[in-house]
């Protein structure tokens, strides 16, 4: 397993933006696929987005366009890029890996590794 550290959240106005990041320790990151999370209060967890380890993305219908993953396995770190961010994104934003046969996943129970999550707050 990999251990991961998010950070970049915050508070934002709607309309604004912000870039996530995601640092993993581990010799195998590189081969894994990671993925984004996010969890609001009192709702369930959702995926957002995940990236291959050969840099294939996909996103949650509803985000596509507004939200950009991508990875520099030279640094072990990957960055969610999200723009014009509203209320209804505010949650914890998790992000988490997934062992290479599992690559193309967007199911919580697939991905083995968890970061401690990144609060997200966007105000209107």
């Amino acid at each position: 397993q990999v251990q991961l550290v998010e950070s970049g959240g915050g508070l934002v106005q709607a309309g604004g933006s912000l870039r996530l990041s995601c640092v993993a320790s581990g010799r195998t990151f590189s081969k894994q696929a990671v993925g984004w999370f996010r969890q609001a209060p009192g709702k369930e967890g959702e995926f957002v987005t995940a990236i291959t380890w050969t840099g294939a993305t996909y996103y949650a219908d509803s985000l596509k366009g507004r939200f950009t993953f991508s990875r520099d396995n030279a640094k072990n770190t990957v960055y969610l890029q999200m723009n014009s961010l509203k209320p209804e994104d505010t949650a914890v934003y998790y992000c988490a890996a997934a062992p290479l046969s599992r690559s193309g996943s967007n199911r919580p129970d697939d991905f083995t590794s968890w970061g401690q999550g990144t609060q997200v707050t966007v105000s209107s």
